[in-house]
């Protein structure tokens, strides 16, 4: 074994995990564990100290070093850990000389007393872009194009670990674009930590919707392009245009939207209202009728009555929602909500079980419009596929992963589509 990766959290994690391995095993380690982490929740934490005692179990001779969100955030919870012996930052994870500093440490005893090499997340101004080929394994590629978040919702954690919003220059993302569909990929996924704030600080300042109409137009050969979640509020009105217009970005858009009531979104310092979120999806619908829509939902934020819940219940119907991600509560230190009347975890854990009720259903439903149509769907293996909506699909036919054909849907099976 040289370098094995083990990652927790969102497609940006899995995407920056491809580029640290790259970055170590030029360096020249060996017998490495990296354990990537996730900050968004107390549990995303606890699973991954988990994870590193299991690890060191299995193995007592690899090396285990830790980073991501969780590691820059608390880098003194991984240090004092006797499984750990590297704890390294987010801003330093993807640089080849923090990985030659950890060899010789590791292997020469050169390179410092420091166990925690964590710098100042929001000191990073600028956002390199990760020059990968692909990621083994997935038949759709990921770019980062924007890190970090200038707004303070009172519930998050991440803006202390990635740092403030910055974004990698339009001419960059066109060229790593046009590298991966060289490479033979169809599907791009444009991803970040706020990905509609895309833009701010670079010259001209270009919103997102300038980066897709222009990768559109100067990547003919891309065949599909997607967005990862997005802020409805900050969809700007070229994003809009192309999301109507633009036949190969992909009509799923899975929303950053949290609650489905006023005064919580207003606890959380959101930047929409109930009626913003209801608006964006009717009009996005009425503009792209075959859109699909996920959302982030969090169930018992702190002073979230039973009727301020049955506003996000029903939030789900009125936006169209089609699949959920849940978040029950979890309190983060240092953030405002953590400071706020918190509901007992009893209460929180039953209402996450009901909105996933409600997100079940809402998915069935989707399942269920979808027979008799014709779906253009790309293979992720011999057997499975996705349609432009993201939904799975069990194919009827083998069909090489990475490749795009269409298809009738002639059922489904509960959790996933039916090919003919």
């Amino acid at each position: 074994m040289s370098i094995e990766l083990v990652t927790f959290g969102c497609r940006l994690n899995t995407l920056e995990s491809e580029a640290v391995k790259n970055a170590a095993a030029g360096a020249g380690l060996e017998r490495t564990v990296i354990v990537n982490t996730c900050a968004v929740t107390a549990e995303a934490v606890r699973q991954a100290r988990q994870t590193i005692r299991r690890l060191k179990r299995e193995d007592p001779e690899r090396r285990i070093v830790v980073t991501g969100c969780a590691a820059q955030t608390e880098p003194g919870t991984f240090a004092d850990m006797d499984e750990v012996e590297r704890v390294v930052g987010n801003a330093e994870k993807a640089r080849p000389e923090t990985w030659a500093a950890a060899r010789a440490a590791f292997d020469f005893g050169l390179g410092g007393e420091e166990k925690a090499v964590v710098g100042d997340i929001m000191s990073v101004r600028e956002t390199a872009l990760h020059l990968i080929d692909g990621i083994e394994g997935r038949t759709r590629a990921f770019v980062q194009v924007q890190n970090g978040c200038d707004h303070r919702c009172t519930f998050c954690i991440i803006p202390y670990g990635r740092g403030n919003s910055r974004s990698v220059p339009m001419g960059e993302v066109v060229g790593q674009v046009r590298r991966l569909v060289e490479n033979g990929y169809a599907e791009v996924v444009l991803t970040g930590v706020d990905l509609t704030s895309y833009g701010a600080g670079l010259p001209g300042e270009a919103k997102l919707g300038t980066l897709v109409r222009t990768l559109l137009r100067h990547v003919p050969e891309l065949r599909r392009l997607r967005l990862s979640s997005i802020d409805s509020v900050e969809a700007d009105p070229d994003l809009i245009a192309a999301i109507a217009e633009e036949e190969r970005l992909m009509p799923h858009l899975h929303l950053s939207l949290q609650a489905g009531d006023d005064l919580i979104l207003k606890r959380m310092k959101r930047r929409h209202s109930r009626a913003d979120a209801i608006a964006f999806c009717r009009e996005m619908r009425r503009l792209r009728p075959d859109i699909v829509f996920g959302a982030d939902i969090i169930a018992g934020f702190p002073t979230e009555t039973e009727a301020h819940f049955r506003n996000s219940l029903a939030l789900v119907d009125e936006c169209g929602l089609t699949s959920l991600h849940v978040f029950p509560f979890s309190p983060r230190r240092g953030t405002p909500a953590a400071r706020m009347p918190q509901l007992d975890r009893e209460t929180v854990k039953e209402r996450a079980r009901r909105l996933r009720e409600k997100g079940a259903q809402a998915f069935q439903r989707h399942l269920a419009a979808e027979i008799g149509r014709r779906r253009q769907v790309l293979a992720e293996t011999e057997g499975l596929g996705r349609t432009e909506g993201f939904t799975p699909v069990r194919l009827a036919r083998p069909l090489a992963p990475g490749a795009i054909g269409e298809m009738r849907i002639a059922g489904h099976d509960g959790t996933r589509l039916i090919a003919a």
